[in-house]
């Protein structure tokens, strides 16, 4: 990592572990915490770290702010930080200026559209929000002919249901039912498909920064759990499932960073940084179901209780398989375009990775 990348991982990481200890998880105080935790992230310009300076943001590369979303992957966080993220970064391929607060971004799902009408106002559906009922506006790529629109909704405009996700966050579809945006603009050569590849690209590197958590505690774990007069670590079925359980997270680590290299260095949606992305989304959800099993036979009945950290990650993981593209939507996206491109293109685009 470059310096100023080390310095936002740092920063990242005192916040996080200041403000979002996991252990946390049915401390009253947790939600308490989370106002404070949001404005440390505020005030260190976090939230805004895909925003150019020029738009009030900290004007981050993509690369660093990968790094933040790592880091909120590692402690679980309760707040839309990723979401955030993604919509500062969506409305700046507007020049869209960033309110304050959290945000939420629409659609998150490949076949929802939201239409723009002759009047202005936006019509359709977007489901499974993250953060939806939290956000105080909604980024919004819109889709309206040939134009490329980016649109900025209040929250308050939209009808949202109060639903939550299997991981106990808010997560809703949300209405436009003829909602007028606060601010829409024309998002120039802007390529709506980079908004699935960011948002996978995200939600890759999350999985694998909380697979890391997940890791340790079940590392942790077996070396403090006595069973027969000795650590359950020393038992050779546990260290089997210890060592393919980071094998996983290996692989997960590897996929993501892979993933965030590729559209840290271009930016563009075309085969390599396709690739890297589709891969690295469905190898993270394939980790995230397979460690979350592990890491819960690991634990035993202990990883199921309410009252344990393991949850909170595992939960989350396996809520986040889905967002921006399950792993069958990505594999299929991925067979198609290699087929389209024929059996001499594959091998060449395999070997310039």
């Amino acid at each position: 990592m470059s310096e100023s990348a080390d310095i936002i991982a740092a920063t990242a990481a005192r916040i996080f572990r200041d403000f979002a200890d996991p252990h946390h998880v049915n401390s009253s105080a947790d939600e308490a915490r989370k106002p404070r935790l949001w404005q440390a992230l505020t005030q260190a310009g976090l939230t805004l770290a895909w925003v150019p300076e020029e738009q009030g943001g900290a004007g981050a590369s993509l690369a660093e702010g990968f790094v933040i979303i790592r880091a909120a992957g590692r402690y679980a966080a309760p707040i839309p930080i990723a979401e955030t993220l993604l919509a500062g970064w969506l409305l700046s391929q507007a020049k869209i200026a960033s309110p304050d607060g959290e945000m939420a971004l629409a659609p998150m799902h490949p076949a929802d559209r939201i239409m723009l009408n002759p009047d202005g106002t936006l019509s359709g559906s977007a489901r499974g929000v993250s953060f939806a009922q939290e956000a105080r506006h909604i980024a919004v790529c819109v889709h309206g002919g040939s134009a490329r629109c980016v649109a900025l909704v209040d929250a308050a405009a939209c009808a949202i249901p109060g639903s939550r996700s299997i991981a106990g966050e808010p997560r809703s579809t949300m209405i436009f039912d003829r909602a007028r945006p606060v601010c829409i603009a024309a998002a120039g050569d802007f390529d709506p498909a980079s908004v699935m590849l960011m948002g996978a690209a995200v939600r890759s590197v999350e999985s694998a920064g909380a697979l890391e958590s997940v890791l340790g505690l079940s590392l942790a774990y077996a070396n403090e759990r006595i069973a027969f007069g000795r650590p359950i670590g020393k038992f050779q079925v546990v260290q089997h499932n210890l060592a393919r359980l980071a094998g996983e997270v290996a692989a997960a680590m590897t996929a993501a960073g892979s993933a965030a290299d590729a559209l840290s260095g271009t930016g563009a949606c075309d085969d390599a940084v396709f690739l890297e992305v589709a891969s690295a989304k469905i190898r993270c959800a394939e980790a995230a179901q397979e460690g979350a099993a592990i890491a819960h036979q690991i634990h035993g009945a202990m990883g199921f209780t309410r009252e344990h950290v393991l949850h909170r990650y595992t939960l989350r993981l396996l809520s986040w398989r889905d967002d921006f593209g399950n792993e069958s939507h990505w594999a299929a996206m991925l067979g198609n375009r290699i087929a389209a491109g024929g059996a001499e293109a594959l091998w060449p685009l395999l070997a310039s990775r």
